[in-house]
This record gives structure tokens, C-alpha cells and sequence, in this order.
């Protein structure tokens, strides 16, 4: 396939180096630009549908619903939201999720999608009633064991918040790791109490069906747009 794409830009090129009569030479070189433009678009909508087609074939983890109470929340699968919901008491518990990037990646990918999801990245907000802030904590999660890595107060999340890219504007408190340890303790006994240590299962999958429909999507769109064409709108 590439080797075809390649024999037709060069002949293509080929074209522009000879001689035409003046008259028309400017018309022929245009035709030839086009000619390549063309060969160019082709190759690259082959290789885009090609990659389309292996990704659609690859088989996705067995359905799994996360733990009750835990609801999924709507429309999570396209936005960059929270994914996870429950009650505790007075308490609403908010769940967002993303993959923890590796120092070393084994499989190659440079973390962008495919290969072994067996770390992440997840912020868990905790709010009460008729109060304005919330307990938030940023975790690794793994399928044995969770590791709180900042806890703080901050302020509650709109509900267009997208959870990651608020920036604290007052003081934050001390480093986990400077709390003593019966206080860690103490917090991953909080965490653990909600049930936030046996949702690795759930959001790994989850995370799993995410990546394939957004690397699924970014492959149409990105043909529809070089082949000239308009993407579907969502609500289509």
C-alpha cells in the first residue's frame, strides 16, 4: 500500500521536471501539484482507514458494572468529567479517573492509548450539605492496594468542573508525606471505609472502553476531514 502511494507521488513529481511548451506549462504544473496533492490524501485516507479497522477489531473487556452503591454518571464516556457517584451518609462521593503514566512503558506505546492499564490516577471529592468546600484526595490505584498521594480542602466543583484543573487559592496543607503515620493511617481507613479500594476493576475497564471510542472517533473524524467531508454532529 505505501509503496503504491509513493510510485504514484513520484510520478507524479516526475511530471513537473519536463519540458512543456511555455504555453502551457503553468496549466501542466498546476495539474501535476494537484496530482500529488491527491496521491498524498490518498495514502494518508488508506492509513487512517487501515488503523480504523484494526482498532475496531480489538476485543474489549467483559462488561462489568462497578460496585453498588456506585453509579455510573451520564454521559461520562464523552467528557472529561467524573465518572463515579455514590452516597455515604450525608455525604456525596464524586469519582474522576485517568490512566497513571508509567516511568518505563513496556508495551512501547508511549502511554497514548493501548497496552496494560494496571495503574491509576483518580480524585475522589468528598462534600456534605450547606458546606462550601470539599475533602479532596488524589490516589494511585492499583488492583491490590491504593496510595493517597495529596489529601486537602478545597472548594465544591461546579457541575461542568472538569476536577483536574483547579488550582488550590489558599493554602492547601502540609505533604501527605509529612503527616505522621497513625494520621495516614487514619485517612486510608477513611478512604478504604467508602469503598474506594475495590473500584481498580471497574475503571480499569472503563478506561479500557474509553481509550478504543476515543482513538475510534479521532480516526473518523480524521479521515472525514482530510476526504472533505463534514462529521456527524453528536446528537446524530
Amino acid at each position: 500500500m505505501w509503496k503504491r502511494a509513493f510510485v504514484g507521488a513520484a510520478t507524479a513529481a516526475a511530471a513537473l521536471r519536463r519540458p512543456f511548451p511555455s504555453l502551457i506549462r503553468g496549466a501542466t504544473s498546476s495539474s501535476s501539484s494537484n496530482s500529488i496533492s491527491s496521491a498524498v490524501n490518498s495514502m494518508l485516507l488508506r492509513s487512517l482507514k487501515d488503523h480504523y479497522l484494526e482498532v475496531a477489531k480489538m476485543n474489549m473487556p467483559p462488561k462489568v458494572g462497578p460496585p453498588s452503591p456506585f453509579t455510573i454518571v451520564k454521559g461520562a464516556l464523552d467528557s472529561n468529567g467524573p465518572v463515579l457517584k455514590r452516597n455515604y451518609g450525608d455525604e456525596e462521593i464524586t469519582i474522576y479517573v485517568m490512566r497513571l503514566a508509567a516511568n518505563d512503558d513496556e508495551d512501547g506505546d508511549g502511554g497514548g492509548g493501548g497496552g496494560v492499564i494496571d495503574q491509576l490516577f483518580i480524585h475522589v471529592d468528598v462534600s456534605k450539605p450547606n458546606q462550601n468546600e470539599c475533602l479532596m484526595f488524589l490516589c494511585g490505584l492499583y488492583e491490590d492496594a491504593l496510595g493517597i498521594h495529596s489529601v486537602s480542602m478545597r472548594p465544591k466543583l461546579q457541575e461542568s468542573g472538569g476536577g483536574y484543573l483547579l488550582v488550590p487559592s489558599q493554602y492547601a496543607g502540609p505533604s501527605f508525606a509529612d503527616l505522621d503515620e497513625s494520621m495516614r493511617d487514619a485517612f486510608h481507613s477513611y478512604i478504604e471505609e467508602r469503598g474506594i479500594n475495590d473500584l481498580f476493576k471497574f475503571l480499569q475497564a472503563w478506561l479500557y472502553v474509553k481509550e478504543h471510542r476515543n482513538l475510534l472517533r479521532w480516526f473518523k473524524t480524521m479521515g472525514l476531514f482530510i476526504d472533505g467531508k463534514k462529521p456527524p454532529t453528536p446528537s446524530s
